[in-house]
């Protein structure tokens, strides 16, 4: 199993990434394609070869065609957005929000998957992408599609461990 994997590969200074990785994802009350639609968007996000090698055939297995798809959309296109709406809210000259756009977003209005599973990933993307404007507007359309406070929460703490796994795996294969 790909979680047992990268479990094995953390350092021993790691163990509560170790115990993270069985909480946040083998222990998930998600529905399946919510979650392995947040690991795979996530592992994406975090750019690590090793955590991505890992977690990304389990999730090929357990989403359709469209949600894997789905899932690496969100990643690709938060890639861009965490940026450009990070810098907006960054700049001190407020001018800038006010400007078109103008960048092609076309998949978040039609994804091919649920909304709200488009929109969970994206959140988490946004998390580990550190844009505080995009996780505000994505968890403002999960709140008010009803989605619980707590799958939200479960989203974020998906993003935070796979992150800090792919940032100490990433670490220690530099250091080898």
């Amino acid at each position: 199993m790909a979680l047992d994997e990268l479990k094995a590969a953390l350092p021993d200074y790691a163990k509560d990434l170790k115990l993270n990785l069985s909480g946040v994802i083998a222990n998930s009350e998600l529905p399946a394609q919510q979650l392995w639609g947040t690991v795979l968007s996530c592992a994406m996000a975090t750019g690590s070869k090793s955590v991505l090698a890992e977690l990304e055939p389990q999730a090929k297995e357990i989403l359709s065609e469209q949600a894997y798809t789905a899932a690496k959309s969100a990643a690709a296109i938060m890639a861009m957005n965490n940026v450009y709406y990070r810098t907006l809210h960054l700049l001190s000259d407020k001018e800038y929000g006010t400007l078109r756009t103008g960048l092609r977003m076309n998949v978040i209005g039609n994804p091919g998957v649920e909304k709200v599973d488009f929109e969970l990933w994206s959140f988490a993307v946004s998390a580990i992408n550190g844009c505080g404007q995009c996780l505000d507007s994505h968890e403002q359309v999960l709140r008010k599609a009803g989605v619980e406070r707590e799958v939200i929460q479960a989203a974020a703490k998906i993003a935070a461990v796979v992150q800090a796994v792919a940032s100490v795996l990433d670490a220690e294969a530099a250091l080898a």
